[in-house]
């Protein structure tokens, strides 16, 4: 049976107490966020309003030919939100629940991850409303290319570079690839990051978002003055990230006591042994069934009493219905979203230290980065070299927002906010307004 891993949430009163916001809204959550980091910066009106609104927001219309002969139409999404630092830069979804204003607020989310870790790159997303489990191979094939060739203006290595995210992969981003590729007459590896290696994907971008989430993990630890051996954590959330900062964390010394996805959480004080896990997992594409642990709920591994959390699946899972609950001394967002605005002050009432997910899962697009680099290079880099680039790039990001933070006497999430939009405001005041 599929554990549930979202929390239910509210609606919770407006700033202004005569409205009411929606806690589960991913953009109205976003703009909270972005509205307290812009007062604290005293971030000009006319600024202020450029950065909250998106450039460019894509709707388009997929007619798909199924197997059996007819034809469905899926409803596809391209938002670009900022490219002032750069070409636009984030993932492509395939899932059920995609809207354009969860591909905003995501696209949002990008250009300031893309600017706490001060590389060159503006926030995109993309994503198709659709139920990709239900979908043969060749299907998702006709689909992906049909959504690129609709968006293909858009897309370049100077201009739009997608990657993969929720139920995408390499395959999907070789397929787009190729897409671009045919139109333009030519082969433009840089034209999409997460690619197959054998295609001008970069070593270490599989691993680079849990890599960036054990990276900073260790850093707050440090900061806190807790040892990294037998520091316990709790993962929810057990796929490419959660499952690589599990054995990352583990392969440091930590204590990974529980695990958990889609079907299955388990629990087990002793430490779970990752690398058993990660092999159950690979053969059966799930945790239902894994023998080594006690099953409890999504709900109860949240509110586990270890020293780290790191919630790695899905957005709102943390809530103003649970966030008294949490027991973490750290939270590690490895997911886009998964604690609430509203949940905020309840976890700084708490004393908990969260490393926002606009750094913690800054990893990976730090790698597709890289790969862009390799690619329009033509050069590519040994792992050892990718992973220590990232570890350089994350220690400093990190020591970035820890000095805001403590400067301003806010907590860390308002702290990357505040060093994010300042330097896409930088950028924007020396290049002015184009009339």
């Amino acid at each position: 049976m599929a554990t549930d891993l979202r929390v239910p949430t509210h609606s919770i009163v407006g700033p202004d107490k005569d409205t009411f916001l929606d806690e589960a809204n991913p953009f109205e959550a976003m703009m909270l966020r972005f509205d307290k980091a812009a007062e604290l910066l005293d971030l000009e009106p006319g600024l202020y309003r450029v950065l909250r609104h998106p450039e460019k927001q894509i709707i388009v219309s997929i007619p798909v030919m199924k197997d059996n002969g007819e034809v469905e139409v899926f409803t596809g999404y391209r938002v670009l939100y900022n490219t002032s630092r750069g070409p636009a830069k984030g993932g492509i979804r395939f899932d059920m629940q995609v809207t354009l204003e969860e591909v905003t607020a995501l696209a949002a989310w990008m250009t300031w991850k893309c600017a706490v870790v001060n590389i060159p790159f503006g926030g995109a997303k993309g994503g198709v409303a659709c139920d990709p489990r239900s979908m043969s191979a060749s299907e998702l094939e006709r689909m992906t290319r049909r959504y690129t060739a609709a968006i293909i203006q858009t897309l370049g290595p100077d201009s739009d570079v997608p990657a993969p995210d929720v139920n995408t992969n390499e395959r999907v981003m070789a397929w787009i690839m190729d897409t671009y590729s045919m139109h333009v007459g030519h082969t433009t590896t840089a034209v999409v990051t997460g690619k197959p290696v054998e295609m001008g994907g970069s070593l270490g971008r599989r691993e680079a978002t849990g890599r960036g989430c054990m990276i900073v993990t260790k850093e707050a630890l440090a900061h806190l003055g807790m040892p990294v051996e037998g520091t316990t954590v709790a993962i929810q959330g057990f796929g490419n990230v959660g499952s690589v900062a599990a054995l990352l964390l583990h392969q440091e010394g930590c204590k990974v006591v529980a695990i958990g996805d889609r079907s299955r959480c388990i629990h087990n004080s002793k430490g779970i042994d990752i690398e058993d896990a990660i092999a159950w997992h690979a053969r059966h594409r799930t945790l239902d069934g894994y023998p080594n642990g006690e099953i409890i709920s999504g709900s109860d591994l949240l509110t586990l009493d270890v020293d780290v959390l790191l919630p790695a699946a899905l957005e709102n899972v943390i809530t103003t219905r649970n966030a008294a609950s949490i027991r973490a001394r750290i939270i590690c967002e490895g997911a886009n979203g998964p604690t609430t605005a509203a949940a905020d002050s309840i976890l700084d009432e708490a004393d908990v230290f969260v490393i926002p997910d606009i750094l913690a899962n800054a990893g990976g697009v730090t790698v597709s980065y890289f790969e862009w680099v390799q690619d329009r290079g033509g050069y590519f880099w040994t792992e050892r070299l990718v992973n220590d680039r990232l570890r350089d790039i994350m220690v400093n990001s990190f020591n970035d927002v820890l000095t805001l933070a403590r400067q301003h006497r806010v907590n860390m999430r308002t702290a990357a906010y505040m060093l994010a939009i300042s330097r896409v405001a930088t950028v924007h005041r020396l290049r002015g307004i184009y009339a």
